[in-house]
């Protein structure tokens, strides 16, 4: 990036709660419907329909400003934000505008340099989603769905902290942690349950005054934020550069192309002619709520990282991995709790083995065909020395596949680990044997050879000797 540039980047997410009923009508939210069977009368905007606003959002909204450090506030106000769109039947969006529910949050996050740095929550608000139109499988003409028309959303609107990509990724994905470890959203990016709009501009380094800003629409996923909000800070430097002027406008980043491009000129506040929804009574929220509330948050991410460090003795970079997830976070704990194992060596193979099966599955912890109890059991094999690390990865991928428990695929394979001293030292001494020029190397100063007599043995016994009696076997017969 051009150094003599900075970039200013600030984040609006879009969160789906997860609520089963819409956020002013009894619709339902469940995802994949057919068209236009979860939109009823309130959804279309017939008239003589009123919205009655749905309790839980409210104390999700509640619940992400607690966990956040937030401002909830004793009094907010829905708003009318006037547009037009096809998918938006009523000519207007109920949003929250100058009264949100949330204000002025913060989370930290790891810069550059590896310190942590403060990015400002301006303010989380609630507001009904849009309808949406389809253009696939209609040849040269558009369908709008509207299912998705009054869904609950939190709109989260950071402060311009963040200066480069992966700064507003790695806030993304704190939010992103948030809050589906308080529940109140399932983060599905694919559905379209977690997106954001970035607000990027630049500016030549150390001036203080804004530079013109371009909001990039409707970003759903990570890879997607960033590649998008490079591109475009490439775009805005090259269009200063040769003498132009960056517009204020709303784009789309298009990931086939690799390109942002131009949608419509970026509204103002004023163009929305923003006034009090007639139809919805202010909502009040006194202290005593407030504290009901944040006796149901669950642990949260950074305080079970740093627990998880302390009681667990783990390293920093295994914990944050860890806690990334809250249900990842909770099986690494059901398996420490069910067996009597190092908790450093469970995390190993949660993170390595488990986490990599996942991946190349495309399945989410839930979804593990291996049990935290199951996996345990396994641990348990290679504690008490049936089993080397090695079998152990033999014998989990038996178990992803469904062959049994450890001990029926390590009993049904033969895979127990040779532990008999003097079976062990009749192999080595076979090795030792077979090989002079490597003994008299070793014995003239070339230690690392030990590697290669260790793994001789384990070829002769197909992995299945104990590798830390082979190690002292050797050394014993080779000094």
């Amino acid at each position: 990036m051009n150094g003599a540039w900075e970039v200013v980047i600030g984040l609006e997410i879009h969160a789906q709660l997860a609520t089963s009923s819409k956020i002013f009508s009894g619709a339902s939210t469940a995802y994949g419907a057919e068209p236009n069977t979860q939109a009823c009368l309130v959804d279309l905007g017939y008239p003589g329909v009123l919205p009655v606003l749905n309790k839980d959002v409210v104390r999700m909204a509640t619940m992400f400003g607690l966990a956040v450090n937030a401002t909830v506030a004793p009094r907010s106000v829905f708003a009318r934000k006037n547009y037009f769109y096809p998918d938006l039947p009523k000519g207007y969006q109920i949003s929250q505008f100058e009264l949100p529910i949330v204000e002025f949050g913060e989370l930290f996050i790891t810069d550059a340099d590896g310190n942590e740095k403060r990015i400002g929550i301006t303010r989380a608000h609630l507001e009904e989603d849009a309808g949406k139109s389809v253009h696939e499988g209609l040849d040269k003409s558009s369908g709008i769905d509207l299912n998705r028309a009054g869904t609950p959303l939190l709109e989260i609107v950071s402060e311009p902290d963040l200066r480069s990509a992966k700064e507003a990724v790695a806030y993304m994905r704190k939010i992103h942690t948030i809050v589906r470890y308080l529940g109140i959203s399932d983060g599905n990016m694919q559905e379209g349950s977690f997106r954001c709009d970035a607000n990027v501009s630049v500016r030549p380094r150390g001036q203080e005054e804004l530079g013109t800003r371009a909001e990039l629409k409707n970003l759903n996923s990570f890879r997607f934020v960033e590649r998008a909000i490079n591109i475009e800070v490439e775009r805005q430097i090259e269009v200063i550069e040769d003498g132009g002027e960056v517009v204020q406008e709303t784009r789309l980043y298009d990931s086939v192309k690799d390109e942002t491009r131009s949608m419509r000129s970026k509204e103002e506040a004023n163009d929305y002619r923003y006034f009090p929804d007639p139809d919805l009574l202010p909502v009040e929220i006194d202290a005593a709520y407030i504290e009901a509330v944040r006796e149901t948050l669950p642990e949260l991410p950074a305080a079970k990282q740093q627990r998880f460090v302390a009681d667990y003795g783990l390293r920093e970079d295994d914990a944050a991995i860890l806690t990334a997830s809250r249900a990842l976070a909770d099986f690494f704990e059901d398996v420490v709790a069910a067996t009597q194992g190092k908790a450093q060596g469970t995390a190993n193979f949660v993170i390595g083995d488990l986490a990599g099966a996942l991946n190349r599955d495309g399945l989410d912890i839930e979804q593990s065909p291996v049990s935290a109890a199951a996996l345990a059991g396994l641990l348990d094999r290679i504690k008490d020395n049936t089993i080397s690390g090695k079998i152990a990865k033999e014998v989990f991928e038996a178990m992803w596949v469904g062959e049994g428990t450890a001990d029926d695929i390590i009993e049904a394979k033969g895979l127990k680990q040779i532990t008999d001293s003097s079976a062990i030292e009749a192999i080595v001494d076979k090795v030792i044997a077979a090989n002079p020029g490597q003994v008299a190397e070793y014995k003239a100063g070339k230690d690392k050879l030990i590697g290669f007599f260790v793994g001789q043995v384990m070829k002769e016994t197909g992995g299945k000797a104990n590798p830390g009696q082979v190690n002292q076997v050797l050394k014993q017969k080779l000094s």
